[in-house]
């Protein structure tokens, strides 16, 4: 059954009151893969959209979404994160960007939810501030790439 689901078969909150907390953390990523006419734009690690530096709105945006996973998708602990770090950055070789977070928080359940999201999040602003230049940008990998605390850990 799945973890998610009650007895009926109904969406549920998956009760965690008697599990002891621990350090939870996870780490994610996600690929943003742009054209070659943006990436050309792109200068010392950065571009400056008319929204702003694309690489710092998509930390900050990223960051604000793993702190409101909860919100996002109604069956997640809100969980008080510890730590929210971010590494945005172009890959030259293989002409695209490379979103990862980080995040920690001791507590009864983990934070692959927060990881993801705020990768996903740090992608669409990303797009966001380059579909003006073209609008063949595509997201690609978000992923899980380890976890730590609970029952197993995880690592890609």
């Amino acid at each position: 059954m799945l973890s998610h689901l009650d007895d009926a078969g109904r969406p549920a909150m998956v009760d965690v009151s008697e599990k002891a907390p621990t350090k939870r953390t996870a780490r994610a990523q996600a690929t943003v893969v742009l054209p070659p006419e943006v990436r050309a734009l792109f200068r010392d690690g950065e571009l400056h959209s008319k929204k702003g530096p694309v690489f710092h709105t998509a930390v900050l945006t990223g960051t604000m979404a793993a702190k409101k996973t909860s919100d996002l998708l109604p069956l997640c602990h809100p969980l008080p994160l510890e730590k929210c770090t971010f590494d945005v950055r172009m890959d030259e070789a293989a002409g695209h960007v490379v979103i990862e977070c980080e995040v920690a928080t001791h507590h009864r359940t983990g934070v692959e939810m927060e990881a993801l999201a705020g990768v996903y999040a740090a992608a669409l602003a990303v797009y966001d501030l380059c579909k003006g230049l073209s609008h063949d940008i595509v997201i690609t990998e978000t992923k899980l790439l380890q976890k730590t605390g609970g029952r197993r850990d995880f690592q890609r």
